[in-house]
């Protein structure tokens, strides 16, 4: 019984694949970043802005895919120490950490219609950063995942909100360590980002 249903599922999707009429349309994305690293000390979200290009795959009124090419300006606010007696060097700072960012979201519309839910991986390329002022260099890449909800009008206009996770420490470690004959955890410091934006996809005639 297991190899019938398999064998129609496999025919079904062929069917399906045959029958279906992929459109490509190109776009433009942009918006608001507000962006924090996890476990730094007084953090707080820092808003910079994202801008960028993506290419819409549109298999069917319910399921599209959409490759994206993104420059993200990211990082946190927080405080720093810079050694002076007393800790009299503590104040306030703001860490950039920019990208170029290679992502693809499937996005599912539900009923066919504007409405959707969004989800998808995210390759990020650092470009630049400002942390070799406090001695640290972060490592040039991070990998995340996105998700968030959105709406697109009939015109190609779309409004969206995005969560980013960074899923890699900015400086390469791992949550394990070991000292005194003992493995313990450290905080991981990781990218976060919501994302408050707009795109326009250009319809082919």
């Amino acid at each position: 019984m297991r190899k019938i249903t398999l064998i129609a599922f496999v025919l079904f999707i062929g069917l399906v694949s045959s029958q279906a009429q992929v459109s490509v349309n190109p776009g433009i994305r942009g918006g608001l970043n507000l962006a924090r690293l996890t476990n730094i000390d007084n953090n707080n979200m820092k808003s910079d802005y994202y801008v960028g290009g993506l290419v819409e795959f549109k298999f069917n009124k319910l399921f599209t895919l959409q490759p994206e090419l993104t420059y993200s300006r990211q990082g946190s606010k927080g405080r720093y120490y810079d050694g002076s007696p007393e800790q009299l060097g503590l104040g306030n700072t703001t860490y950039d950490l920019n990208y170029i960012t290679a992502g693809a979201v499937g996005k599912f519309y539900f009923h066919g219609q504007g409405f959707h839910v969004l989800a998808g991986p995210s390759f990020d390329l650092k470009v630049d950063d400002n942390f070799g002022k406090y001695g640290f260099d972060p490592i040039d890449v991070d990998l995340a995942f996105v998700g968030g909800i959105g709406y697109t009008l009939p015109n190609g206009l779309t409004f969206e909100a995005r969560f980013k996770q960074g899923l890699v420490d900015i400086y390469g470690y791992d949550d394990l360590d070991y000292d005194n004959n003992n493995y313990y955890y450290e905080n991981v410091i990781l990218n976060q980002v919501f994302q408050f934006g707009i795109s326009y996809t250009f319809k082919s005639k």
